[in-house]
This record gives structure tokens, sequence and C-alpha cells, in this order.
């Protein structure tokens, strides 16, 4: 059997769901690293990694080592389960695909919260339109 170096390993084939879980988890990455004011290079600096290997996460190129997460999640100051997506407090346990909507929401966590305000009130004046109706 052929020996892999490092490099080899981490660019393997990797199934959908994964590629698409690192890729959401890359987002949230960029957007909770843009909401606290923190660059890709002082980001770097945190992990202790090159800018282009956070601009990696960032965009789902690269898996996140799982050493890494704690870091993230104290940086940001926020659980790994949050960090990862995982909101138990919300009450979905359940498994398989996440709905569009939910999907949303979490994307939706992840704005300013000048953004979330106005999603929010948007909502709140649809809702109330349809219950008029």
């Amino acid at each position: 059997m052929q020996n892999l170096n490092l490099h080899e390993i981490s660019n393997m084939a990797i199934s959908s769901d994964e590629r698409v879980f690192f890729e959401q988890l890359g987002a949230r990455i960029a957007q909770l690293r843009k909401t606290q004011n923190i660059t890709q290079i002082q980001m770097a600096e945190i992990i202790e990694a090159s800018q282009q290997t956070v601009n990696s996460y960032e965009t789902g190129r690269r898996r996140v080592p799982a050493s890494t997460l704690p870091i993230l999640a104290k940086t940001f100051g926020i659980s790994i389960d949050e960090l990862l997506g995982n909101d138990d407090k919300k009450g979905h346990n359940k498994r398989g695909p996440v709905s569009t909507l939910q999907r949303q929401i979490e994307q939706i966590t992840l704005m300013p919260k000048t953004k979330q305000k106005f999603i929010s009130e948007m909502l709140e004046a649809m809702i109330q339109q349809q219950r008029s109706a």
C-alpha cells in the first residue's frame, strides 16, 4: 500500500454532505470573524495558521481541524455546538437534512444585530398581514 502524506490525505475526496457541512461551517466562521472585526490575518495568528489557510476554511475548500474548533469558539465567545451550527436549545435534535427555513434562520443569526432586527420586523409585519387576511 502506498504511503500518503498529510497533504494528500487532506485532499482526499469527501462526500457531498461533508462538503456542504464544511462550506456552512466556513461561512459561519467568516461571518463571526467579520462581525467581530477580525481580519483573516488576525484570525490566522490566533489559530496559528496562514491567511490562505483561514481563507480555505472559510470557503470550504479545506476541512477545519477538530483541534481548531475550541480556539474558534473561544475567540467568538460561543460554544462549539453553536460554531458547528447545532442549537439544541431550539429543540432540533432530529436527524436528517436541515430545512431551507432552518438554514436561513442560522444564517440570519450570524448577521449583525441591525440586519437581524430589520428581518425580524419584516417577518412580523408579514405575519400580522397574514393574520388579518
